[in-house]
């Protein structure tokens, strides 16, 4: 699967579960989880499995491990919902400085922006859509967004050129 009909089949999902109407945070868990799912075997990373809800760790308990399914762990990931527009003020939470500090590799997301931090430290930032696309308007424009993306999805050190609200 190419990246951009991976990420339209991924906003696609996400937008019929917004349209439903009654959707919590929760409610696209496994969106995203396929989505990772899908970017790991297409990376050429099978061995990647992801869980939702894993168990509790001593920092916390994010939402998402990314590990080999056996005994290394590749990450985490802290969802918010998709209706969260403010990942700054998230990011300077406690729980997010405890996750921080506690897991090298780190993904927080509102489903639509991707922030990655290694050591603590943010590394990436990519932003797939706006929240107000899928919150507010639907699946049409939300796939509409991908015309502007270049390769399935932007990261922060292009994406400023592009954040114009899609037609």
């Amino acid at each position: 699967m190419n990246k951009k009909s991976l990420f339209t089949k991924y906003l696609k999902n996400l937008s019929d579960v917004a349209l439903r109407g009654d959707a919590r945070e929760e409610s696209f868990y496994s969106a995203l989880a396929e989505m990772l799912q899908n970017v790991a075997h297409d990376s050429h990373r099978e061995h990647i499995s992801v869980t939702i809800l894993p168990k509790p760790t001593d920092a916390g308990n994010p939402d998402f491990r990314l590990w080999n399914g056996t005994d290394r762990i590749v990450g985490y990931v802290e969802a918010k919902k998709p209706t969260e527009e403010r990942l700054d003020l998230i990011e300077e939470s406690e729980q997010l400085q405890r996750y921080r500090a506690t897991f090298p590799n780190l993904i927080l997301t509102n489903y639509l922006e991707f922030r990655l931090y290694r050591d603590g430290q943010r590394v990436d930032t990519v932003l797939t859509a706006r929240p107000m696309v899928l919150n507010h308007t639907g699946t049409s424009a939300v796939c509409q967004s991908l015309q502007w993306m270049t390769s399935g999805c932007q990261s922060s050190r292009s994406i400023r050129a592009s954040t114009a609200r899609p037609r």
